[in-house]
Formats: structure tokens, C-alpha cells, sequence
């Protein structure tokens, strides 16, 4: 979308077929660097997109035109609320920017820290492996308040096409091998645990959480 002359845009949701392709490979012990790559970096401009949104309903609005951090009225503004850099000069109005990126699930929520962490380390993790461990808790991130039950959701919700439900259902079916990277199976057995836990349930199955997550 264009603003004020600057065309907008956001990183989009990594296509899950990625995804698994990347899970069957390492679990038959084969480290693809450039799958690796083009995964991770696929979820790191996604983090960073999140990340901005999130601070910029905060109060904090980078300009997409040169990078300025803009200060506002955080949380919500008015249909009359203009936003002006102080950088470059680009204009718009609040409602507008909000338009570029509503519906979208790009506000972070509890799970911020997840993607904060995920930006900070991948670019300068030590290798493949580190990097495929890496992914692997950012997509297995789960952040819960226990009172806003509302607002417990799986960070992979804000990072992989489909519905809530399909991508509940999709991280169950991820798969694994002896030849796994080490810790990725442990990780999967501990978001499970989490999903169980904040529902209540005995079972993290899609059918079982779809009517408390949003």
C-alpha cells in the first residue's frame, strides 16, 4: 500500500510446505544450508515485521521512509491522527497506516519476547544446526497469560499460512527422526505440554484447543 509516496509492506506468513520440507530433511540427517537459510530468513523478516507493528500501536512508529522512529499516542488513535516524520517528511494519517497491516497478524502480543529473541540471535547463530534449533523454538514458541486466557496463542500463528486450527494441526505433524537434529523432538514434546496445560486439556489436538484460541 502506498503512504505518503512510501509503498508500505510487510513480510508475509511462511508457506508451511517449507516448513516441512525442511523437518523431513533434517530428519533423515541431511543439514540443507540454503533451505535452512531460506526458511529462517523467510521467519526473520516476518519477526522483524511483527516487531514493528507491535511497537509502532505501542507508541513507536518507524517510518517506513527512512527508518526515524516516530513517538504517538500509544494503543489507538484517532480517525484525525496524523503522523509526521521529523526524518524525511512523510505524512499519513493513523487509520491509514492501521490499514496497511490490519487483519493481518502482525501485533505480537505474548509472544513478543519469542520473536525479539529469534530476531536477535539468527544472524549471527554459529552455524546450520544452530540455526535449525533456532527455528525450530521460534515456531514452537508459546506464550500464555493466565489471566487473559483470551490471549494465549502459539507464536507460529503470526508466522505460518493457514487458519489457527490448520496450524495447530500442521506443528503435531511435523516430522521427526533419529537423525533429527538433537533437542528438536524435546522441543516439540515441551510446546505440546504448554498446550495442554494452558487449556486444560488432555489432548493438544487441534479439535481440542480451537475454541479457546483466537
Amino acid at each position: 500500500m502506498i503512504l505518503g509516496g512510501v509503498n508500505v509492506r510487510w513480510a508475509p506468513k511462511l508457506r508451511p510446505e517449507k516448513l516441512q520440507r525442511l523437518y523431513e530433511t533434517d530428519a533423515r540427517g541431511i543439514v540443507d544450508e540454503e533451505l535452512i537459510d531460506e526458511v529462517g530468513y523467510t521467519l526473520y523478516s516476518r519477526c522483524e515485521s511483527i516487531l514493528t507493528v507491535t511497537e509502532a500501536f505501542a507508541g513507536r512508529l518507524k517510518c517506513p521512509g527512512c527508518g526515524f522512529v516516530i513517538v504517538r499516542e500509544p494503543v489507538t488513535g484517532g480517525a484525525d491522527e496524523r503522523i509526521c516524520c521529523p526524518g524525511c517528511g512523510w505524512e499519513t494519517t493513523w487509520p491509514e497506516y492501521h490499514q496497511t497491516w490490519q487483519h493481518r497478524e502482525l501485533w505480537g502480543g505474548n509472544a513478543v519476547p519469542v520473536f525479539q529473541e529469534f530476531v536477535r540471535r539468527f544472524p549471527t547463530a554459529a552455524g546450520a544446526r544452530e540455526k535449525m534449533l533456532l527455528i525450530d523454538q521460534l515456531v514452537h514458541g508459546y506464550h500464555h497469560d493466565l489471566r487473559r486466557l483470551t490471549d494465549n496463542r502459539p507464536a507460529a500463528a503470526n508466522l505460518i499460512e493457514g487458519s489457527l486450527q490448520q496450524v495447530i494441526t500442521f506443528l503435531d505433524r511435523l516430522t521427526y527422526g533419529n537423525a533429527s537434529t538433537p533437542g528438536l523432538a524435546e522441543t516439540h514434546a515441551a510446546w505440546r505440554e504448554r498446550v495442554i496445560a494452558s487449556r486444560g486439556h488432555v489432548s493438544c489436538s487441534a479439535h481440542h484447543v480451537k475454541d479457546h484460541l483466537r
